[in-house]
């Protein structure tokens, strides 16, 4: 088994090709079910952001699964593979491992050390494992690595001033108007990225904020937070029409706002207008950058909008590589065990089910002894066989790291009478252990 990595992101794709290849929150199980049944796919989590599509496998060949991994990308999304591929990067084990770590910490982002993928990424892992395309491998990594990311954001200052794409984009007005006070601002969508820009806005004493969104009552609970008002979206470029900035994110598969309708508004309109379209697909058709007075910027536009801590960002993410490393090390020395993981567990339960028969028998054989008596020899025992199993187990997780270790192992189940059955009944047991935690 091997862990590959597919995708694209903001560092190899230009945000038009990017735009196409998202897949849609309402399609998502869809689409970790039909990967699946790809040949050479055994486990797989797909990541789908505003700045990265991403597939995490685990793959029986490497070669085989590459080309599953894109025929699956090209087909889901109709588009030839020869078109896409030139987008496309791959990851093998460590690399793949280490990518995702670095991914999931903010250290890959747009705007470095943003807390946004946090989220993401163990959104799309619960999905996946709900769905039931995760198994021994992506469970262990997923949880490694969220906890890992979890653990930079507390102990580092990576995550400080509140850095997001929503972040980048409120830094945009400021520059462009400097003080934002007297500005009116309508934000398109009450989603995460609408909430964010909010957060950021709420300290830039802005005091005229209207919220549009095709549900009312999504936009009515975001504007209760922010003290913002509501507008209908059947009115949208009636409130365009008065805003100095607007914000857009919505999960519109096209442009919501049109290049005919904002000609029109803009030869009516006596002030310019600052459009930060935050959506991808993007929300705002391009055509719209060429009218005068119409500032339109998109998520790669943000690209250059950095605070002013990230020199001091770069440096943390210097720092983090080598304790990377050593997690993606650490995460391989734990595969390399994996396959004696169960024999252990059937080795340890076939001791204790002896122990029991032997307790029992001692209890039919001398019937005279008392509660404690009985309780204090059943933990001699326990602690005998603890002893004596201590050495084998250290040497079987040995054997699991030489090249030799599959006919050690054999060799390893011989010696103690462990059958193929034992090894299934224990992994059961464990996996019913599991779901009652």
């Amino acid at each position: 088994m091997f862990i590959l990595t597919m995708g694209l992101n903001h560092h190899t794709a230009p945000i038009d090709i990017r735009e196409k290849l998202v897949f849609k929150e309402t399609e998502e199980e869809m689409a970790l079910i039909t990967l699946l049944q790809e040949k050479s796919i055994l486990e797989n989590v797909i990541i789908s952001t505003c700045n990265r599509t991403e597939i995490v496998a685990v793959v029986d060949q490497i070669h085989t699964g590459r080309y599953y991994l894109k025929r699956f990308m090209a087909n889901w999304f109709q588009m030839d593979m020869e078109k896409i591929e030139h987008y496309l990067f791959f990851h093998e084990e460590k690399e793949a491992v280490n990518h995702l770590y670095k991914v999931t910490a903010g250290l890959d982002s747009l705007v470095l050390g943003e807390t946004q993928i946090l989220g993401q990424v163990k959104h799309a892992f619960e999905i996946a494992k709900q769905t039931g395309t995760t198994g021994t491998l992506l469970n262990k990594l997923f949880r490694e690595v969220v906890t890992f990311a979890k653990k930079v954001h507390h102990q580092t200052k990576i995550n400080e001033n509140a850095v997001s794409v929503s972040y980048a984009a409120v830094e945009v007005a400021k520059k462009l108007y400097g003080s934002l006070e007297n500005k009116k601002i309508v934000l398109v969508g009450a989603g995460e990225m609408s909430e964010l820009a909010l957060q950021n806005l709420a300290g830039s004493g802005i005091a005229d904020i209207t919220i549009i969104n095709r549900t009312k009552a999504n936009a009515e609970i975001l504007a209760d937070q922010f003290q913002a008002k509501v507008g209908t979206y059947e009115e949208m470029n009636n409130y365009l029409s008065i805003a100095d900035i607007v914000l857009v994110s919505t999960s519109a598969d096209e442009p919501i706002i049109k290049q005919k309708d904002m000609q029109i508004l803009m030869s009516q309109k006596s002030t310019s207008m600052l459009v930060i379209d935050i959506g991808l697909p993007r929300n705002v058709e391009h055509d719209c950058s060429y009218i005068p007075n119409f500032h339109l910027y998109d998520i790669d536009d943000l690209a250059g909008v950095v605070s002013a801590n990230s020199l001091e960002r770069q440096k943390i993410v210097l720092a983090l590589e080598n304790t990377i490393e050593t997690e993606v090390q650490s995460f391989f020395e734990w595969e390399k065990q994996l396959g004696v993981v169960p024999v252990i567990r059937a080795l340890r339960e076939k001791a204790l089910e002896m122990q029991e028969i032997t307790m029992t028998s001692l209890e039919n054989k001398l019937p005279g002894l008392t509660e404690r008596e009985y309780i204090q020899i059943g933990k001699h025992m326990k602690s005998i066989i603890n002893q004596m199993l201590k050495q084998p187990i250290s040497e079987l997780k040995e054997m699991s790291v030489e090249n030799d270790a599959p006919t050690s192992i054999e060799h390893f189940k011989r010696i103690f009478g462990l059958t193929e059955l034992d090894i299934t009944l224990s992994e059961k047991t464990q996996e019913q252990a599991e779901t009652r935690s």
